[in-house]
């Protein structure tokens, strides 16, 4: 049986706040066979992808009033947190970036758009390096459907996310 840690980010929205960080700070934390359930005022879909992807899976249930809380629990061989996600080659198997953008003074959708537009210049096989001012959690779903491999991670400073991505086969 799962043991879950909760995360309640009800109140960090009513206040404005944006609790992905927290979130993934919290799947940081988690011991192997660890769960964690989050608590949120609306059903929160995108974190469904962004976890399965880190190697958990979801059971979701609605408390009343457009509550839920969610409980993600590991999945086979879990990815941790802070390592690439499962669509990601080696590094070492990736070329230097052809393209670098610096889109960390942009306002979402922003730097997806540029980073999009970006990627479709590039023939299959090259690299592009992005330098963002949070977890692209939206961009995600995008380059997989359409073909790329993704990696990324929050560099020391922990202010700027690290994202390199390599264009496949469209």
């Amino acid at each position: 049986m799962t043991e879950f840690i909760d995360v309640d980010v009800r109140p960090i929205l009513r206040a404005g706040g944006e609790p992905f960080s927290i979130i993934m700070a919290t799947l940081q934390r988690l011991a192997p066979g660890q769960g964690l359930r989050l608590y949120a005022p609306f059903k929160p879909v995108p974190l469904f992808d962004v976890m399965a992807g880190k190697g958990f899976g979801h059971e979701e249930t609605e408390l009343g009033g457009g509550e839920w809380e969610v409980r993600f629990s590991p999945v086979g061989q879990a990815v941790p947190a802070n390592e690439p996600p499962a669509n990601a080659a080696s590094a070492d198997d990736w070329p230097a970036a052809t393209v670098q953008l610096d889109v960390r003074e942009l306002d979402p959708p922003e730097p997806m758009v540029r980073i999009l537009a970006a990627i479709e210049q590039l023939v299959p096989g090259q690299t592009l390096s992005a330098r963002l001012g949070r977890e692209p959690v939206f961009l995600f779903r995008e380059l997989t459907k359409r073909g790329h491999q993704w990696r990324g991670g929050f560099a020391a400073d922990g202010s700027t996310y690290e994202l390199t991505i390599r264009t496949g086969a469209s």
